[in-house]
């Protein structure tokens, strides 16, 4: 099982929790949501539950929930700026199909 970060995402991260003033790390997970059915959620992590797995890449925690990493095991984390454009990327080896939007993914 794994998660990974870009130099570029991690940079980003660290950045924003520096500037945040607290927290562990990055939350990253799965919920079903969207056209396509599953939709990534990204928020900062303050403290670990009991069954967090957790991941460490580029110096920065990753943290997933169980149920979230069956659909995320082997997913890197990208950040990327394209024109006005910027954001997370995730290139996810699980996903099958992805709505027109980009929003969703199904597995």
């Amino acid at each position: 099982m794994s998660i990974s970060l870009t130099e570029n995402a991690a940079k980003h991260i660290r950045k924003s929790l520096d500037k945040r003033g607290k927290g562990i790390g990055l939350r990253l997970g799965v919920k079903t949501s969207g056209c396509s059915g599953m939709a990534y959620t990204l928020e900062f992590a303050d403290q670990l539950e009991e069954q967090d797995q957790v991941f460490e890449s580029q110096d920065v925690k990753v943290i997933i929930d169980p149920k979230s990493l069956v659909y995320l095991n082997g997913t890197e984390l990208d950040y990327t700026r394209e024109g006005l454009n910027e954001g997370f990327k995730f290139n996810n080896p699980n996903v099958q199909n992805t709505c027109g939007c980009g929003e969703s993914f199904t597995v």
